[in-house]
């Protein structure tokens, strides 16, 4: 539910900040600057509530942050586990349609930060038993954001973040590998012509061609695991550049360790915390990845594109599941559309890393101010290719037929048959029925029998799929 669109009792509360005051409606969690922030930024339209493990993980942040505060001294004991427990309804997704802020904002992520501030503070109030905005008993700066700064909460809670969503995401490419894997031994025996540069090249198996794609995308697991782990050095305690300022000397390693126990994840201070405020390198290679994925992914697709072309006047190897009528003119066209749709994300993906690149690139003296677009490019990248991989998975892999008589037809009747044929044959006799299969139009199968180079029986053996399709001895006449 948009909450910006939720029935309003009309009741509203009155909250200020430096700018001034501003009516918050009764029904609202968040507060003030959340308010600012919903005025100021109509870019994206894309909310904070799009992205559930982002708030997750900004909870996650802000109980780490109380439960330091709480053994510190720093502030009183009910209202620190009034916070924690307030985050754990966030950390549930009981508050998720009160994160309101548009995911591209200026401010290096103040609006973010603050939203969760606000709406921590006041179901803390609540459960305390006072009234939202009534900020001397929980106050959203001075209790839930004390210790911390926009600039060491928000970058931890999206590297956070973006570890959990990579779990999903390696989920799904897993799934897809394996449909890959299964159509690998269903086509194992169907013989078909391999292609270099859009022409014949040797005889190989339909099989073997989905074996290849399951082993190049199963790469990318290990290159997505390794990226994110970059992500697990952290930099809370840094507050506002990297020095600590108005944090206690303990509050970093406390804070750390107990965002280890809440998260499950191995996360650990940076050596340098001004480095790890100003650098957003560890983004950029992690969008590097998903984008490496991507352009993989789409490859894939424009091979399945072509296999299924036609499906008269195409190749025709292989048919994709029909998902819906392809033209409005065209009657009983057909279209390709789930490769499609997946090629058009991967295109998405490539832009958002570059968007990634240049605003990593963009970062001034001791921030990036441009984290937010950063934030927002890598998550839409990868909510948009698992839903790609699995709507690719279930709508088109599953779903392929091959078209065996038509592969075989067309590796009897390639002249890259000739390649197979070259040990036994030698180059130059190989070369002129290359040569005469070209002129004449006729398959080299029928030109080694009309000849008489070969046997049936020896061309057979020679052309049996097992035999063309990897490393074999052979004795030379």
């Amino acid at each position: 539910m948009d909450i910006t669109k939720m029935p309003l009792s009309g009741k509203t509360r009155k909250e200020h900040d430096l700018l001034g005051e501003l009516e918050i409606p009764e029904e609202y969690y968040f507060g003030v600057q959340t308010m600012r922030a919903l005025d100021n930024f109509h870019i994206s339209r894309v909310r904070l509530c799009m992205y559930p493990y982002f708030i997750k993980a900004l909870a996650m942040v802000k109980e780490a942050a109380a439960k330091a505060n709480r053994d510190l001294g720093e502030i009183k004991p009910e209202v620190a586990d009034a916070i924690i427990e307030a985050c754990h309804e966030v950390e549930q997704g009981k508050l998720d349609a009160q994160f309101v802020v548009d995911m591209v904002q200026g401010g290096a992520g103040t609006s973010t930060n603050m939203n969760a501030n606000e709406v921590i503070a006041n179901r803390a109030l609540e459960i305390l038993g006072h009234k939202r905005g009534e900020y001397q008993y929980c106050h959203p700066n001075n209790d839930v954001n004390h210790s911390q700064s926009t600039n060491d909460a928000y970058p931890t809670a999206v590297k956070i973040a973006l570890i959990f969503q990579t779990t999903d995401l390696i989920a799904s490419l897993k799934e897809l590998i394996g449909a890959f894997n299964a159509k690998g031994i269903e086509f194992a025996d169907v013989i078909k012509m391999g292609r270099t540069q859009l022409q014949d090249a040797v005889p190989m198996t339909l099989g073997q061609e989905f074996d290849a794609y399951a082993a190049n995308l199963a790469e990318e697991i290990d290159r997505l695991e390794q990226n994110a782990r970059l992500l697990l050095e952290v930099n809370m305690g840094a507050t506002a550049i990297g020095t600590g300022i108005n944090a206690d000397p303990q509050y970093s390693q406390i804070c750390i360790k107990y965002l280890r126990e809440i998260t499950g994840l191995p996360v650990q201070a940076a050596s340098n915390m001004i480095e790890a405020t100003n650098d957003t390198g560890a983004f950029v290679i992690y969008s590097s990845a998903v984008k490496r994925m991507a352009v993989k992914l789409s490859k894939i697709c424009n091979d399945l594109r072509l296999l299924s072309s036609g499906p008269r006047t195409g190749l025709n190897e292989i048919n994709l599941p029909p998902m819906q009528p392809g033209s409005s003119i065209m009657p009983g066209k057909v279209n390709p559309v789930i490769p499609e749709v997946v090629n058009q994300i991967a295109y998405k993906v490539i832009g958002n890393d570059l968007t990634v690149t240049m605003a990593a690139e963009a970062g001034q003296l001791e921030l990036n101010v441009m984290e937010p677009i950063i934030v927002y490019s890598i998550l839409e990248s990868i909510v948009m290719m698992e839903n790609g991989m699995n709507t690719l998975r279930e709508k088109c892999i599953l779903g392929i037929t091959a078209n065996k008589e038509r592969c075989r037809d067309m590796v009897y009747h390639s002249i890259g048959l000739v390649t197979a044929l070259n040990p036994y044959l030698g180059y130059e006799t190989s070369t002129e029925l290359a040569k005469e299969a070209l002129a004449t139009g006729k398959g080299i199968y029928n030109l080694v029998l009309e000849k008489k180079l070969m046997s049936k029986d020896e061309l057979d053996n020679i052309l049996r799929p097992e035999n063309m399709v990897k490393p074999r001895k052979f004795l030379r006449k």
